[in-house]
């Protein structure tokens, strides 16, 4: 069998538990324990889990593989997954049974598998388990975690709209450092004193570049069919505001990657401009501007940068025991 290249390919992973609602599993596990919850999902192996948090936003992604070559897609998601293989049949059997072109899986029984993320290309990793979320982006892995309950998704629509925070999400935290310790006003002076200079790009920077290549090929396909419309559209939703937002733009330009919309908020309710923005996916690295988006918004968590780090720690099991008792049922059946 020739070798399946990934190296050209904006390559994701993801976890069930952000694919698919498993809140009825998770109940087995909890209420009845391990056992219980293997006897549940073999009895329920033909029934096709439903949607999850993420379920949308991959579902657009591997509809743009259409733009490429058959069996050259310029997009492929591989599950990610503590599942063993035996348990992870139910997954794969749903993922069949919605049409989702994935066929490529990994299963580490009761274990993290974030670490294969390099050897697979990987650009993003999706999870509903927070701790294997958090351990990723702490050896330096572009990783979310997805808040909230499912949302309705309507089928015939084909645009994926993603939407991203710049500091600790685009761009590293060490703006948003200066902010924390000195104030608003040292914030502004050290953004304007430091226009010029890019910032080091964060932990989604990459994934963005590979959407970028992905517009591209939109553009080459629009150019060549006068009836395409481009599908895929990404935004900057920010709490910066003027003339902060100089350097923000700047150092997309420097970086080599665009978005199509840009909103400096300045402090305005991100989940009021959600509302109206309507984007499938939404990454920003503060629980406290997801609280509000994940109302009425796919949204995800990035736990990049020192505040996270501290909200961390402050969360860290005192032994064994107690790491295990705060394991989600996840921890076994496979984020």
């Amino acid at each position: 069998m020739a070798v399946y290249e990934l190296a050209d390919r904006l390559v994701i992973g993801i976890a069930s538990s952000a694919l698919f609602d498993l809140t009825e599993s998770d109940a087995v596990f909890r209420e009845q324990g391990e056992e219980s919850y293997r006897a549940y999902q073999e009895e329920h192996l033909d029934e096709t889990l439903r949607p999850g948090v993420a379920f949308p936003f991959i579902r657009r992604l591997l509809s743009l593989n259409d733009l490429g070559k058959e069996g050259d897609p310029l997009v492929e998601v591989i599950v990610l997954s503590r599942n063993d293989p035996d348990t992870g049949l139910r997954v794969m059997r749903s993922i069949q049974a919605h049409g989702l072109s994935i066929s490529r899986a990994v299963f580490m029984q009761g274990r993290s598998p974030h670490k294969f993320m390099p050897a697979l290309n990987m650009s993003l990793f999706l999870s509903a388990n927070e701790r294997d979320v958090r351990e990723a982006v702490l050896a330096g892995l572009p990783a979310g975690h997805v808040l909230g309950a499912p949302h309705e998704d309507d089928t015939e629509d084909r645009d994926l709209r993603i939407s991203f925070d710049f500091d600790g999400v685009l761009a590293t935290d060490a703006s948003e450092q200066v902010y924390q310790t000195g104030g608003m006003e040292e914030f502004r002076t050290h953004e304007v004193t430091n226009a010029a200079v890019p910032h080091d790009a964060g932990p989604l920077k990459e994934f963005l570049a590979n959407i970028n290549r992905i517009q591209r090929r939109e553009e080459t396909e629009r150019q060549m069919n006068a009836d395409y419309r481009i599908r895929l559209h990404v935004s900057l939703v920010t709490a910066r505001a003027a003339p902060a937002h100089e350097r923000a733009v700047m150092s997309l330009k420097r970086w080599g990657v665009t978005v199509n919309d840009a909103f400096f908020l300045g402090g305005i309710n991100k989940g009021e401009i959600m509302k109206v923005l309507k984007p499938h996916i939404f990454f920003d690295d503060q629980q406290g501007h997801l609280a509000s988006t994940s109302q009425t918004t796919p949204s995800v968590h990035v736990p990049f940068g020192k505040l996270n780090e501290q909200a961390g720690s402050e969360h860290q099991p005192e032994s064994p025991a107690m790491a295990r008792q705060q394991d989600s049922p996840s921890a076994l059946r496979g984020e």
